[in-house]
């Protein structure tokens, strides 16, 4: 993967804006982190591989640039999740922290997204722990969260729009599009479905895999 800055040139900004806001102690925790950008940088290649953005690609190569705050927030979820893998746990509480001040995205290092997720100008959002699907595509202001302890399922291929919300015991099937500020509680959506409307009166509208493949592949994806 190309980066727009060195890999050390990362580790350094993570520092200074970890020492701005934060306490940070280079002196003790600086070697820890330098291991954790690199294996972190590996993990944002890889969720970048099958990206269709222009913007996460170069010359034909996958493209890292820390400064585009979409490709910063998917980097500092998996940093936070590399260092509480090292159980440096104050650490990972600060990078997770750090993502949710620069970026205004709630994604805490103990969620398990899948390899393969896109976020698109994901302002406003928090991810619970429900189990992700790869080819999971999230918006600006999504909720997931949980009804009495119990979170959502989503299978593969799911797109939540701007303001959607989905929460408790709800499972999403493959090939679902929630649309912009539909709410879902408990429910369970068929897969190839596109959902509107609020639980428990939601519409939902059946439409064919072509549908699907040309929504995900042309817009987000090379290969879902």
């Amino acid at each position: 993967m190309r980066t727009a800055v060195a890999v050390r040139g990362i580790t350094r900004l993570v520092e200074k804006q970890l020492d701005h806001l934060f306490l940070y102690d280079k002196q003790k925790e600086g070697i820890l982190l330098a291991s954790a950008v690199s294996k972190a940088l590996k993990k944002t290649a890889v969720n970048f591989s099958e990206c269709r953005n222009k913007y996460y690609r170069k010359d034909g190569e996958v493209y890292f640039n820390p400064f585009h705050s979409g490709q910063y927030t998917v980097f500092l979820y998996y940093l936070s999740r590399v260092v509480r893998e090292y159980e440096a746990f104050s650490l990972a509480d600060r990078i997770y922290y750090l993502n949710k001040a620069l970026n205004a995205v709630d994604l805490y290092y103990e969620i398990e997204l899948p390899d393969l997720f896109f976020l698109d100008h994901p302002v406003g959002t928090l991810l619970g722990r429900a189990d992700y699907g790869d080819y999971f595509v999230f918006s600006q202001h999504i909720t997931v969260g949980n009804n009495h302890d119990i979170y959502p399922v989503f299978d593969e291929r799911v797109s939540l729009l701007a303001g959607a919300v989905v929460i408790g015991n709800s499972r999403i099937g493959r090939n679902t599009i929630v649309s912009a500020e539909s709410f879902i509680k408990d429910e369970e959506i068929p897969p190839n479905s596109v959902v509107f409307g609020q639980s428990p009166h939601l519409v939902i509208k059946t439409m064919p895999d072509s549908y699907f493949d040309d929504y995900f592949h042309a817009k987000f994806f090379l290969d879902s």
